[in-house]
């Protein structure tokens, strides 16, 4: 038999072991909530909930962002992208051929979908999410985007949008007034202040939080404030990649 090296199990396996910790993941890799939310959804003591989400901390996986609207609620998010690294790095130490692997191209739905992107001025974070999702499922999504106090939309998202190749040019904000009463499947917001006063929907739409703080609010130089909405735009990108996996999957488990 040939020889085997010993070693003890990756810490990541170790921490994704843990029953609370695990429900933690589950909930986080859907939306980004505050820490009284995670509590009332567990129905655990809110010292135990805070004790394992900064054992997830320190692992880099989870984020944590003060709110734009209530400063006095943090959000906390998963880094996907995190999490699949050190997944792999832990089955590559029981296998090489379980290592990494790139991230295939997300099955686009079998049916059609409506989504719903909100932040407040719907000039940068909900337009970007918009365009984004509209060229990443070719089309097949209907894909919608407005604010709670619609403004005009941002010189930068425009330049940053042409950067990644993706159509902007029809782009208009839009004031969430437009939308209500319409039904769509996903209802998401990407920033503190219209999560925290999104009306509801009819039938029930699935709401999911990112918390993007607004690179329109960054001061600087003018590549200061590029880079920003270069890295909005690269975070968004990451989560709708995810989540046309999540809808395609969620498809394929609950077929019409």
């Amino acid at each position: 038999m040939a020889a085997v090296s010993l070693s003890q199990p990756p810490g990541f396996l170790k921490l994704l072991s843990h029953p609370l910790r695990w429900q933690l993941l589950k909930i986080l890799a859907h939306t980004d909530l505050t820490v009284q939310e995670l509590v009332q959804l567990l129905d655990q003591p809110q010292n135990l909930v805070s004790y394992h989400l900064k054992l997830l901390r320190k692992q880099s996986i989870l984020r944590e962002r003060r709110s734009l609207a209530d400063g006095r609620m943090i959000y906390y998010s998963l880094d996907l992208d995190q999490v699949r690294v050190l997944y792999a790095a832990s089955g590559e130490a029981l296998h090489p051929a379980l290592g990494p692997r790139e991230l295939g191209e997300p099955v686009l739905p079998r049916r059609p979908v409506r989504v719903l992107f909100l932040c407040t001025h719907n000039s940068a974070r909900s337009q970007m999410a918009e365009a984004i999702l509209r060229a990443r499922s070719k089309g097949q999504i209907e894909v919608f985007s407005a604010g709670t106090e619609p403004t005009r939309v941002h010189p930068l998202a425009m330049q940053v949008m042409a950067e990644m190749n993706i159509e902007f040019s029809h782009h208009r904000s839009k004031s969430l007034k437009e939308y209500l009463g319409q039904n769509f499947e996903y209802i998401i917001t990407v920033c503190d202040r219209a999560r925290e006063s999104c009306p509801a929907f009819p039938g029930d739409p699935v709401r999911i939080h990112w918390s993007f703080p607004d690179p329109a609010g960054v001061e600087g130089s003018e590549s200061e404030r590029l880079r920003a909405f270069r890295e909005t735009a690269i975070q968004l990108n990451t989560r709708i990649n995810y989540l046309l996996i999540s809808i395609q999957r969620n498809q394929a488990s609950n077929p019409a």
